[in-house]
Order: C-alpha cells, then sequence, then structure tokens
C-alpha cells in the first residue's frame, strides 16, 4: 500500500471515530483549545485518579486533522500517569515540530506517529497539535495546583 494512502486512512479512521468524542459528568480537568486560523476548537475531559488519567475525551469541532490528532492523543494517553502523558505529549509536539526523527522513540507514540510528515505542511501543524497543546496546558496546570 501506498504510504501517502495508508496516511490518508489512518486520519480517516481516527477522524471518524465517535468513541471518546463525549461529555464527562464530573471532570478533574475541562480545558478548551481553539485554532483562530482554521476554526478548529475542541474542549478536552479529564478524570484523574491517584495521579493516573482514568477517562479522558473531548467535544468540538475541526478538520480530520485536529480531529484525528485528537482521537490519537486520548487513545495513547488514557491510563497513564499525568507524567508519561506529559513526556508522550512533548515527544509528539516535538515529533510534528521536526525536532525528533528516531523512529525507536516515535514507536511510543502509537497511530499518533503517523502523523510525523504533518511537520512537512506548516498549515497543517496547529490543526495536528490542537489537542497536544490543550492537554499540555491543562496538565502543567494540574501540576501547578500541587505545588
Amino acid at each position: 500500500m501506498d504510504v501517502n494512502q495508508l496516511y490518508t486512512d489512518i486520519i480517516l479512521e481516527y477522524n471518524n471515530d465517535k468513541t471518546n468524542k463525549r461529555e464527562i459528568s464530573c471532570p478533574t480537568i475541562s480545558e478548551h483549545g481553539h485554532n483562530a486560523n482554521c476554526g478548529d476548537d475542541i474542549k478536552l475531559q479529564v478524570v484523574l485518579k491517584d495521579g493516573v488519567i482514568a477517562d479522558i475525551a473531548y467535544t468540538g469541532n475541526g478538520c480530520a486533522i485536529s480531529q484525528a490528532s485528537t482521537a490519537m492523543l486520548i487513545e495513547l494517553l488514557a491510563g497513564k500517569t499525568v507524567e508519561e502523558a506529559m513526556r508522550l505529549t512533548r515527544l509528539f509536539l516535538d515529533m510534528i515540530l521536526g525536532k525528533v526523527n528516531d523512529e525507536g522513540q516515535l514507536e511510543e507514540l502509537e497511530a499518533a506517529a503517523y502523523l510525523k510528515n504533518i511537520a512537512k505542511m506548516p498549515v497543517r501543524v496547529k490543526c495536528a497539535v490542537l489537542a497536544w497543546h490543550t492537554l499540555s496546558i491543562a496538565l502543567e496546570k494540574e501540576l501547578a495546583k500541587k505545588k
């Protein structure tokens, strides 16, 4: 299969996955993210239990890349500790910015690693990083509360 077709198929698959596109009734964290350039708009909600992401979901609208990237984030980070989620979020953001290309490291990102080539499409970078950046802000706020 052609790599470009695989990339397109994965984006479409995750864009259409509505498993975690829902409200959480009593989230520990709720953070809004907006991409003013194209109108992507999401709200991430997280339930933390003993420093672990026990539940994570999102609502909102956006392009296929932003929605797929958000679904990938949730799939990857559910069940992770806050520290591990922060580390993987930084790895994803560094990958999109072209700072990390090591395939061994990128394997940790699972399906999200397929978004690596977004780095070559500057206009789409903000779409891909919206959820990751939003979660990073939310987790940093949560960690700051504990200090």
